[in-house]
């Protein structure tokens, strides 16, 4: 399936997208309830190979925010729908890096956002974002 949605029960949606990677384990890359879209944690796998980008933080970081843009758009959402983000980096040394590519990614909208440093990330990435945005209608 390229894009969808599945209903879970009555009022949850699950959100999929090729576009990004597919989940490594047993939940969806988004679900909606109640016109707000919770996006999982996305790393900087190509979707296509499945592998991390090539080239260290700043890579998988641009990876991370592509990844979530399709998760987003797949629910009809953007960028700037984005309330919340949660962002977890394995090294406290990429935040000057990681707030110079998240500005590009979110351009003027400024959600709420927490930073983390945590001590490992799934498959040695080095950075994490998971969101959460209002749906638009």
């Amino acid at each position: 399936m390229s894009a969808g949605r599945l209903l879970i029960n009555e009022a949850i949606l699950a959100h999929h997208t090729d576009k990004a990677p597919a989940a490594i384990g047993p939940y969806a890359q988004a679900v909606s309830v109640g016109g707000l879209l919770y996006c999982s944690g996305q790393t900087g796998l190509d979707p296509a190979t499945g592998a991390l980008a090539e080239g260290g933080f700043e890579a998988q970081a641009r990876q991370v925010l592509t990844n979530l843009g399709h998760v987003l758009a797949c629910a009809g959402c953007t960028f700037s729908d984005v309330l919340k983000a949660s962002v977890f980096i394995t090294d406290f040394a990429d935040f000057p890096a990681l707030n110079a590519i998240y500005a590009e990614f979110m351009g003027s909208h400024r959600p709420a956002r927490s930073t983390i440093q945590a001590a490992a990330l799934p498959k040695g990435a080095v950075v994490e974002i998971d969101v959460i945005a209002r749906i638009p209608g």
